[in-house]
């Protein structure tokens, strides 16, 4: 499936890479909420999707924080 291997990218990288992720895609959400609100956005799911994205990079990050204490 498309988000397995996403996760899966995810996972290779190093934290550095993934913060940075992290902040991209925070701007991007800014960005989507931003057309929304002048009503420019076509493709609302977008929003749901990024904020998904979110999600798993923030639990790739905690994963590897928890790994790394251990």
């Amino acid at each position: 499936m498309k988000i397995d291997k996403y996760v899966e990218e995810l996972k290779e990288k190093t934290s550095v890479e993934l913060n940075n992720e992290l902040v991209a895609a925070k701007k991007e959400l800014f960005n989507l909420r931003f057309q929304n609100a002048t009503n420019q956005l076509d493709n609302t799911s977008r929003i749901k999707e990024v904020r998904k994205n979110i999600a798993r990079i923030q639990t790739v990050i905690s994963e590897l924080s928890k790994a790394s204490q251990s």
